[in-house]
C-alpha cells in the first residue's frame, strides 16, 4: 500500500543513483582497453546464436510473418537503449523463448479471425505491445518491484525449468520435422524424394547431437586436464560458436550428388527483401485493426506484461546477486520503465519485444569479474600464517592481510563492505580453544576473498552493435544447417540445468538409500544434511506437479497464453500453503527467499608435505570463477546466515560446543 502511495518514488531514487556513476561507467568501460573485448564477443555469441534460433523458430511458427531479421534487429536495438541509457548495464536483453512463444499463440488467434487475419497479424501485436507497454509503465509508477523478494526460488526454478524443457521439446519437434516436408513446399522437388528426406533426418540426427555433444564437451574445457590456461579458457569461452561454425563447414562435406538443398538450411529473407522492409511500416496499418480486437489485445498484453515484470526482474536480480560484489546501485523501478518504453517501440516498428534474459545476464556479470584470486590469495595466506608463526594479535593478523590486498589491488583502498566477513572471522576467532575457533587462513580468506567486477557499459554497448551489424550478414547466417539449431537449442537447455536445485533434488530421488553417501562426499547444498529425506521427497514432489501443470497449460491452444499465471499464484502458495506443510527451518533451505543457498560440509584438501606454493599450476580467473558458478551464472554455494558460526554448528554438531 506504502508503493501506490508513493508513485515514482522507485523510479526517482533509481535514477539519481544511476546518474552518480553514469560517468564513471564509461570511463571503467574506456579505461579497460582491448581488454573488454573478451567480455565482448563472450556475451555477443551467447546473445546471437539463440536470438537466430529463435527467429528460425518464430518463422516456422508464424509462416514467415516473423524471423530472424526482426529478432535480431529487435535484440540490437534494445540492447543499445538499455546499455546507453538503462540503470543496470549489466543487464542483457533480447528475444527470448517465452515471447516466441506468446507470439505463436497470437499468430494462431489471428489467423482463425476473418478480422485480422495474417495480414493485420503484426498490426494487432502492435496493439498488444502498446497495452503492455502502458502496463509496465504503471508498474514502475506505482514501485512493483518492491514485490521482488518475494519471487523464490520455488518461482525462479519452476520457470528455468520450464524454459529448458520447451528449449528440448522445440529440439525434438524440429529433428523429426527433418523427416517430413515442409508446409507450403512442392513435393516434386528432388530433395523431398524419400531417399533425400530420410538423407536429410539422418544428417539432422547427426548435427544435431554432434553439436550437442561437443558444445557441452568444450564448455567444461576450464576442467581439462590437457593445454595451458589461456587455451582451456579460450575453447570454454568460445568453444561454442565454434562448433556452431565447424559443423555449419562440415555439412558441406557431402558428396556432389546429393542435392544442394539437402541437408536443409536456415530459411530467412534479406534485410531489404519486401517482406523485411514491411515491418517497418506496421504503424500505418494499426488503424485498419477493428475497434473490438484493440480492447481484445488487452488480454494478452497483461499476461506479457506480468511475464516480462518476472523474466526481466529475475534476470536483473541474478545479474547483480551480492556475492559478485557490485559497488553500484540497483535500478529494478527505472529499467521496468525503460522496458516499457522499449516494448512500445518494438510494437510499433513489427518486432518481437526484447527483456532481460536468462543466462546470458549473470553470464555478462561473470565475464566481467577481475577476480585475480589465485595470487592475493597465496600472499594473503603466507601473511596471515607469518604472523600466526609470531603469535602476533587477531588486529595484527588482520592488518597485515589489508595491507597485502590494498598492494595487489594498485594502493587503493578497499570499500569497507569488501573485506567486513573476513575481518569478522579474523577478530572473533579465539586465541586458544578448540579448533572450531581457532582462525584457519586457508578456509577463511578463501571464504571470504571479494570478487570484482567491472561494471561499466562498453562490453553491452558493443555487443549490441555487433548483433545489429550481423543483420548484414544474413547471407552467412543462412548457411547454417537447422539441424546444427535444433541443436543448440537442446545444449541451452542441459546446460542450464546444472546447478538448479530443483533439478539436483529430482537426481537424488533416483539415487539409492545405499549410494546417497557419495552426494556427502562431493559439493553439496546444506540441504542434503539439514533437511529429513522424506521433507525433501515432499517438496520434490510438489515441485513436480507444479511444473507438470505449468507445462501442460502451454499445451492448451489459445489458453495456453496464461502459461505465466501459475508463477505469480507461486507468491500465495509459499506465503500462505507451504508453510503448514513444512517447517520453516526446511523451507529455509529448500525454498530461501533471497536465492540465497548455504554450502554444505566443507571438503578437506589434504596438503602435500614439502610442496612448493610457487611451483603450483597457474589459474586464470574465469577458471575459478567456473569453480564457484554454476552453467546459468548463480553462485554455487551463498549464505543466508549473519554468523557462519551458527551455520557451522548446526551443519557440524559434533563439533558445536557442548553445554
Amino acid at each position: 500500500m506504502d508503493s501506490i502511495k508513493s508513485p515514482f518514488k522507485g523510479i526517482v531514487n533509481d535514477f539519481k543513483g544511476r546518474t552518480a556513476c553514469y560517468k564513471q561507467d564509461w570511463i571503467s568501460g574506456l579505461c579497460s582497453g582491448v581488454r573488454i573485448l573478451a567480455p565482448t564477443f563472450y556475451i555477443f555469441f551467447a546473445s546471437a546464436l539463440p536470438v537466430i534460433a529463435f527467429g528460425e523458430q518464430l518463422s516456422r511458427d508464424t509462416d514467415g510473418s516473423l524471423s530472424t531479421v526482426e529478432t535480431l534487429a529487435s535484440t540490437a536495438i534494445c540492447g543499445i537503449v538499455q546499455s546507453l541509457f538503462g540503470g543496470q548495464p549489466l543487464l542483457v536483453l533480447g528475444v527470448a523463448e517465452p515471447t516466441v512463444i506468446m507470439y505463436n499463440y497470437m499468430y494462431t488467434f489471428s489467423k482463425k479471425r476473418p478480422e485480422l487475419g495474417t495480414k493485420l497479424f503484426l498490426a494487432w501485436t502492435g496493439w498488444v505491445c502498446v497495452w503492455t507497454s502502458l502496463l509496465l509503465i504503471l508498474l514502475a509508477i506505482f514501485n512493483a518491484c518492491n514485490i521482488i523478494s518475494r519471487f523464490t526460488r520455488i518461482a525462479g526454478e519452476l520457470f528455468g525449468m520450464l524454459i529448458s524443457v520447451l528449449f528440448i521439446q522445440e529440439a525434438i519437434k524440429g529433428v523429426i520435422s527433418e523427416f517430413s516436408i515442409p508446409q507450403a513446399e512442392s513435393p516434386d522437388k528432388e530433395e523431398f524424394r524419400f531417399e533425400w528426406l530420410y538423407v536429410n533426418g539422418l544428417l539432422a540426427v547427426i548435427f544435431c547431437f554432434g553439436l550437442l555433444l561437443t558444445a557441452l564437451k568444450s564448455r567444461k574445457a576450464r576442467s581439462w586436464w590437457y593445454g595451458t590456461g589461456w587455451l582451456r579458457s579460450f575453447t570454454a569461452d568460445y568453444g561454442v560458436p565454434l562448433m556452431v561454425l565447424t559443423w555449419t563447414a562440415m555439412s558441406y562435406a557431402l558428396p556432389s550428388k546429393v542435392p544442394h538443398a539437402v541437408p536443409r538450411r536456415l530459411v530467412c529473407p534479406f534485410p531489404w527483401d519486401k517482406e523485411s522492409l514491411y515491418h517497418w511500416t506496421v504503424i500505418m496499418d494499426m488503424g485498419k485493426v477493428p475497434i473490438v480486437y484493440i480492447f481484445a489485445a488487452f488480454i494478452p498484453a497483461i499476461m506479457i506484461a506480468g511475464l516480462y515484470f518476472f523474466d526481466h526482474s529475475v534476470a536483473s536480480q541474478l545479474a547483480q546477486q551480492k556475492e559478485f560484489n557490485l559497488q553500484k546501485p540497483s535500478a529494478y523501478h527505472y529499467d521496468l520503465l525503460l522496458l516499457g518504453i522499449m516494448t512500445l517501440i518494438c510494437g510499433l516498428l513489427g518486432l518481437p519485444p526484447s527483456n532481460g534474459v536468462l543466462p546470458q545476464s549473470p553470464m555478462h556479470t561473470k565475464s566481467l569479474a577481475t577476480l585475480r584470486r589465485q595470487v592475493i590469495r597465496k600472499k594473503m595466506v603466507k601473511s596471515a600464517k607469518d604472523c600466526m608463526k609470531e603469535n602476533a594479535s587477531n588486529s595484527e593478523i588482520y592488518g597485515r592481510m589489508e595491507a597485502v590486498f590494498i598492494e595487489m589491488e594498485g594502493g587503493s583502498p578497499p570499500n569497507p563492505k569488501e573485506l567486513a566477513n573476513l575481518k569478522e572471522a579474523v577478530m572473533k576467532a579465539d586465541d586458544g580453544g578448540d579448533l572450531k575457533g581457532k582462525f584457519d587462513p586457508e578456509k577463511h580468506i578463501d571464504a571470504h576473498l571479494p570478487v570484482r567486477v567491472n561494471e561499466q557499459r562498453v562490453s553491452n554497448l558493443l555487443q549490441s552493435l555487433l548483433v545489429g551489424v550481423s543483420i548484414l550478414g544474413i547471407a552467412a547466417i543462412k548457411m547454417i544447417p537447422t539441424s546444427v539449431l535444433w541443436g543448440y537449442f537442446a545444449y541451452m537447455a542441459i546446460d542450464s540445468l546444472p546447478g538448479s536445485q530443483f533439478f539436483e533434488r529430482i537426481l537424488l530421488l533416483f539415487i539409492s538409500p545405499s549410494r546417497r553417501y557419495k552426494v556427502l562426499e562431493g559439493s553439496h547444498a546444506s540441504f542434503v544434511e539439514l533437511v529429513p529425506y522424506k521433507y525433501i521427497v515432499g517438496f520434490t514432489l510438489f515441485q513436480v506437479v507444479y511444473f507438470l501443470m505449468c507445462f501442460g497449460v502451454t499445451w492448451i491452444p489459445i489458453a495456453g497464453i496464461l502459461f505465466p499465471l501459475p508463477f505469480f499464484l507461486l507468491i500465495s502458495i509459499r506465503q500462505h500453503v507451504l508453510p503448514r506443510f513444512f517447517h520453516p527451518a526446511h523451507l529455509q533451505e529448500l525454498d530461501s527467499c533471497e536465492w540465497e543457498e548455504c554450502p554444505g560440509a566443507p571438503q578437506e584438501k589434504p596438503h602435500e608435505a614439502g610442496g612448493d606454493e610457487e611451483g603450483t599450476d597457474s589459474f586464470f580467473d574465469a577458471e575459478i570463477l567456473d569453480e564457484m558458478t554454476t552453467s546459468r551464472g548463480e553462485l554455487k554455494l551463498r549464505t543466508s546466515f549473519s554468523s557462519t558460526e551458527d551455520r557451522f554448528s548446526q551443519v557440524h554438531p559434533d563439533d558445536a560446543p557442548r553445554i
